[in-house]
């Protein structure tokens, strides 16, 4: 058994702003310690309270563009007039060590992680469970964030591009009890964890115990 060891896995969730990706990405982050969460390089400017190194790494447009003409970068994207994108060496690292990363990316930045690493993916869209549902959620928070009507709208419009591409993903969870739709969520990385291509030394271990026959 100690030649057995897992590879870990790049856990994506994408869903259009409002269907309840971030509640369910934190608690199974909160429910599974040995998982953690992918940081993002971004251009955007950093928000009241938040660290660099946690929440983001907040680099200029100049340092972005370096870090993806030199390979840094496992996807990036324009995401609202300001670019995102995964550094490389940290998420490789864990992989190697067993460790499992959750991606809070779109759709683009899902396309290019599956094309460079599609047996370390497993890709995961969430669903609002009504079109009302999903307005109703964008407007509540947007008494938060003070967004204008027609912020409203352009989200509501960039929802719906976000959700043709659904097909694109390995499962799709309808968020109609956010409870239910975490329980979905654990189900999938438990199963996925046990994908027997992510068992390392597996074949030797076969052969040891046929060879003890």
């Amino acid at each position: 058994m100690d030649s057995l060891k897992r590879r870990g896995l790049m856990y994506v969730m994408s869903s259009p702003s409002g269907a309840g990706k971030t509640t369910i990405t934190r608690a199974l982050l909160k429910d599974n310690k040995d998982v953690t969460i992918s940081v993002s390089a971004t251009t955007r400017p950093r928000r009241a309270g938040e660290v660099h190194g946690q929440d983001y790494y907040f680099v200029s447009p100049e340092d972005f563009r370096d870090m993806v003409d030199n390979g840094e970068m496992l996807e990036h994207a324009k995401v609202f007039e300001h670019y995102y994108g995964t550094p490389r060496k940290p998420v490789e690292d864990a992989l190697q060590a067993g460790k499992d990363i959750m991606f809070d990316i779109d759709w683009q930045g899902t396309q290019q992680l599956v094309e460079i690493a599609r047996d370390d993916v497993v890709t995961v869209f969430i669903l609002p469970p009504a079109r009302a549902a999903l307005e109703k959620r964008l407007r509540n928070r947007s008494r938060d964030t003070r967004e204008t009507e027609e912020e409203i709208r352009h989200r509501m419009s960039k929802a719906a591009d976000e959700m043709s591409h659904y097909s694109e993903y390995d499962y799709v969870i309808i968020n109609c009890d956010v409870n239910e739709a975490i329980k979905k969520a654990q189900l999938i990385l438990d199963a996925e964890r046990l994908k027997r291509h992510r068992m390392q030394g597996l074949s030797g271990f076969v052969k040891g115990l046929k060879d003890g026959l």
